[in-house]
């Protein structure tokens, strides 16, 4: 089918509906997601065309649910579990760390765990602390997981697609600052990428910008203002935190010599520690300065505009990251 343009929101939706068109075992529940379309539009008219059985509106109770889909993974179905908010993953933290993401090790094989978690989290829209942090790192050190972040509507049709299919457990974070954004798409592909690997979204030769979910749309930001300066920075999008692969990266810096990671989060535990570190194993000799860190302030993110948007990192923050290196 042709490239179409659409928004991050209707791509998600595209690559549900389109999967569970493909397979029966696929189903999807999460709190009011069935005939209000989700608090979010993320499952809209898919309660009309699927029905109550494979469209479950849910109680709030994210570990029951949670649970449920594990049950259900294990038993020939194929469930998505969409939480709300992403901050609501620490509701069902045990079901995740301890059931989900172990019960194929401790079952020595013998079962699959084909179920997904979809949670939607990240600042800028007046959430205040408790309904804006975007969990990347929350379970970063859980092996048996997968965690992905869709910066565009591309990645999230692509990454959300391949999820669904993987026979292991998959944690997509989305970001609701993103929903509306708009991105080319080609819908109906059948022919879906790996879940892993960096993407160089902007080429250049004079320092390395890691980034991702909605800081990767920053950090292009960031890139074009150093351009103006005749900085020729390189925009990396991580795409996935578990498994990270870090080869690009370490290619990148070798080439570039500065590193400067972005997150969306506080800098204590962030996936940025992660990149930095093995990168400094990697590559140390190559590195012209220290690598720098663009986060969150040390403290809840505030519900106040003028505060939410001074603590996030921006295009301008991002610059002078990249500028205090060089």
């Amino acid at each position: 089918m042709p490239v179409q343009e659409m928004t991050y929101r209707e791509a998600i939706l595209a690559a549900q509906t389109e999967e569970m068109r493909r397979d029966p075992k696929i189903i999807i529940m999460g709190e009011d997601i069935g005939p209000s379309g989700g608090p979010f539009k993320t499952c809209q008219g898919m309660y009309e065309e699927f029905g109550a059985l494979r469209v479950r509106d849910t109680p709030i109770a994210e570990t029951g649910f949670v649970g449920a889909a594990l049950g259900m993974a294990l038993t020939g179905y194929r469930p998505i579990a969409e939480i709300m908010f992403a901050d609501f993953l620490g509701v069902c933290f045990d079901q995740i760390v301890n059931g989900i993401a172990k019960h194929r090790f401790m079952s020595g094989a013998q079962s699959t765990v084909p179920l997904v978690i979809r949670s939607i989290g990240g600042g800028g829209l007046r959430f205040g602390a408790q309904h804006s942090q975007t969990g990347e790192s929350w379970m970063l050190s859980v092996p048996g997981l997968k965690i992905v972040c869709p910066s565009s509507p591309a990645e999230a049709y692509g990454m959300l697609k391949s999820a669904i299919r993987d026979d292991n457990p998959v944690l997509v974070l989305e970001h609701k600052a993103l929903l509306s954004s708009k991105g080319n798409v080609d819908i109906g592909m059948d022919h879906l990428e790996p879940l892993t690997g960096p993407k160089v979204l902007r080429p250049g030769k004079d320092a390395t910008i890691v980034a991702s979910l909605n800081m990767v749309g920053r950090a292009l930001g960031a890139a074009d203002k150093l351009s103006a300066e005749g900085i020729d920075a390189e925009v990396i999008d991580i795409r996935s935190l578990r498994p990270m692969v870090i080869g690009p990266i370490v290619e990148s810096v070798r080439k570039t010599n500065l590193l400067v990671v972005v997150e969306e989060q506080v800098q204590v535990g962030g996936w940025g520690a992660e990149v930095v570190s093995q990168v400094v194993s990697e590559a140390f000799d190559y590195l012209d300065a220290p690598p720098a860190r663009v986060t969150l302030p040390d403290y809840p993110l505030p519900y106040s505009p003028a505060l939410e948007d001074a603590a996030l990192p921006s295009p301008d923050s991002i610059a002078a990251a990249v500028k205090s290196l060089i």
